[in-house]
């Protein structure tokens, strides 16, 4: 066969495979625990299981419509109304997606254009930066610095300028596990006002806070949610991310923009799945229980590893915790996060990876949405790591 000699110039040339999909694959090479990436390793409701089968017995299994099921479309409206004040019309700024991540690449395309400017904040999750520069934008990035990884305003002020497209914001943020307060979407609100800023708030884990705080999102401030895009998940809410479903909600101009971008890119998505959904959470409870689960989870890995040489800020929302290291070693986040997933048998998510700049704090990330033994056994093997 000849060998293709045709135009093959990339439009990421410096894009590496994703952290987690080589820390996962590592893993399970080395039969580690795998404490790295975000999934659950128990099952999901075996009452939505059901309804998704009782959907496609009924016989939802060709094309839904391209926003998404308009039974699914409606319930969610309410659910944002009733946590956030906001009333967004489920025909007009509702959107279905195949996940968060679609939702945001579906957005940034939407959006941006060439020479634009868009503000993240470091450590971001890796889709963001890539996104933007595929739609000929540039990634502005701020970084958040431990312990706090608090937003630093007057470098946000400073970073504004005519060619700012879009900011995002993430809270509960991934990887940190910091939450926005309402001070600072206040804050947020007031910079961004009289200016044709857009705002992509990831808001995927929304439902999974701790310590009583109250989730900020953008639906709850006028000033933000007119210039919104709010991306929610069902997958990290209903413990099943590789179904791939989320949505997007947002003013009518805004929608109409996303779903311009949208028909072509997915068109529609799983429609038995959104059946079951519109059923689902009819319950309230289905999602607001989440987080005392979660935070019984946190709590017990946490004092598990109490006594081990790591440092840590307990998470305040997420299912993730960081970990500091350096009084255990010096070495690099990303070599040392292999050299314990094959030596040690316990994968976890090196943090530099979230900065452009590869910033290393000696810090690894850790997911806790696990079942009891899987968090005991890999606590076991952290709290022995100070010896190694």
């Amino acid at each position: 066969m000849p060998t293709f000699q045709g135009n093959t110039t990339s439009k990421l040339p410096e894009a590496p495979t994703s952290i987690f999909a080589v820390m996962s694959h590592l893993a399970q090479k080395e039969k580690a625990i795998n404490l790295s990436q975000g999934y659950p390793d128990f099952p999901t409701s075996p009452e939505l299981i059901e309804l998704v089968s009782k959907a496609m017995r009924e016989g939802f299994n060709q094309y839904a419509p391209m926003p998404g099921i308009l039974p699914l479309r409606e319930v969610i409206a309410e659910k944002i109304e009733s946590l956030y004040g906001t009333a967004y019309h489920p025909e007009s700024e509702i959107t279905v997606t195949a996940g968060a991540t679609q939702a945001i690449f579906t957005i940034i395309t939407a959006m941006v254009q060439e020479g634009d400017e868009v503000i993240i904040f470091a450590p971001a999750y890796d889709c963001y930066e890539p996104s933007i520069r595929l739609n000929g934008g540039k990634a502005i990035e701020i970084e958040l610095r431990p312990p706090s990884y608090g937003i630093p305003w007057d470098q946000l002020a400073s970073a504004i300028g005519e060619k700012t497209r879009m900011i995002i914001i993430n809270t509960p943020h991934n990887p940190t596990g910091t939450v926005l307060s309402r001070n600072e979407m206040i804050q947020l609100e007031k910079l961004v006002r009289d200016t044709d800023i857009t705002i992509l708030s990831d808001e995927v884990y929304e439902h999974i806070i701790f310590d009583g705080l109250e989730h900020q999102s953008v639906a709850r401030f006028p000033g933000l949610a007119e210039r919104s895009f709010l991306v929610a998940s069902f997958g990290k809410t209903f413990h099943n991310t590789g179904w791939k479903m989320g949505y997007c909600a947002g003013p009518e101009l805004l929608m109409k923009e996303f779903r311009n971008v949208h028909q072509f890119n997915v068109f529609s998505v799983n429609h038995p799945i959104q059946k079951a959904l519109s059923g689902y959470m009819k319950n309230p409870e289905n999602y607001l229980s989440l987080p005392d689960f979660f935070q019984e989870k946190r709590d017990k890995f946490l004092r598990a590893i109490q006594g081990s040489g790591f440092k840590f800020t307990p998470s305040k929302g997420t299912y993730f915790q960081l970990l500091n290291y350096e009084d255990i070693s010096d070495e690099q986040d990303l070599e040392l996060a292999k050299k314990w997933t094959r030596e040690l048998k316990l994968a976890s998510i090196p943090v530099s990876v979230f900065y452009n700049q590869k910033t290393d704090h000696k810090v690894l990330r850790f997911c806790f949405a696990k079942s009891e033994e899987t968090l005991m056994r890999g606590a076991a093997i952290l709290n022995e790591i100070e010896s190694f």
